[in-house]
């Protein structure tokens, strides 16, 4: 309920205070690591009352998730806007969206000076990869395609598994990873080796996978929008 005699904010001033508060995170978390940066850090960088950050998270940790959520609409966003036509340019669109952003990027890699305590979460939060019933969907249109090998249902399995170890094991090894656009070439390369037939495609199968990659790229970038509108929605009334 709103409180008697202060009448409610328009919601498009709420969502663009909300953002830049986002702004003010992601700056500070990028400085200084998610452990050293307080509310009242974020605060004074945003211009807003401590007070007014608790309006739209109730938690730090709240505000990092709705941090990483809004990384991840815009990486997919990006994605989107190439327009990949088969899976070896969505995965590698991917990877080199993820590495472009650092904070996607500390999450899939462990960074702890910038997430803290948070690289305990990082598998479950917003920022992870999740592979479910759209991408099944997907995986099916590419098979009946001709596109896909049938890995009897260990598509996940075996496309997840590369992801990951393409994105976390460089920076384990000595001289660290390669540059980040051939790192995500040298991931969409082995995807399309261990999921693919090798056969080039007639016109109208090269067609309906480009339809089902971009459509899948619509599905979950509609469900990464939702998930950051619960994300920024008020935790009480202002």
């Amino acid at each position: 309920m709103t409180r008697a005699g202060r009448p409610p904010q328009d919601p498009a001033r709420q969502m663009e205070r909300a953002h830049r508060i986002l702004d003010a995170a992601a700056e500070l978390i990028g400085r200084w690591g998610y452990d050293k940066t307080t509310i009242d850090d974020v605060a004074r960088q945003a211009g807003v009352a401590k007070g007014t950050i608790y309006l739209h998270w109730r938690t730090r940790d709240a505000l990092f998730a709705a941090l990483l959520r809004r990384e991840r609409v815009h990486m997919l966003e990006e994605v989107r806007r190439s327009r990949p036509a088969t899976p070896r340019e969505l995965f590698a669109g991917i990877a080199a969206g993820l590495l472009r952003r650092p904070l996607l990027k500390a999450a899939l890699v462990g960074d702890s000076e910038v997430l803290g305590k948070l690289v305990r979460q990082k598998r479950q939060g917003p920022g992870a990869m999740n592979m479910g019933e759209a991408f099944d969907a997907y995986y099916a249109a590419l098979t009946a395609a001709g596109a896909a090998r049938d890995l009897s249902g260990d598509h996940v399995l075996v496309i997840g598994s590369i992801m990951y170890g393409f994105l976390t094991v460089p920076w384990l090894l000595p001289g660290g990873p390669p540059p980040e656009e051939r790192l995500a070439e040298l991931l969409a390369d082995m995807i399309e080796r261990a999921t693919g037939t090798g056969r080039a495609l007639p016109e109208d199968a090269a067609r309906a996978v480009g339809r089902a990659t971009l459509g899948y790229l619509d599905t979950i970038e509609d469900v990464a929008r939702r998930k950051l509108a619960d994300s920024l929605s008020l935790s009480r009334s202002v």
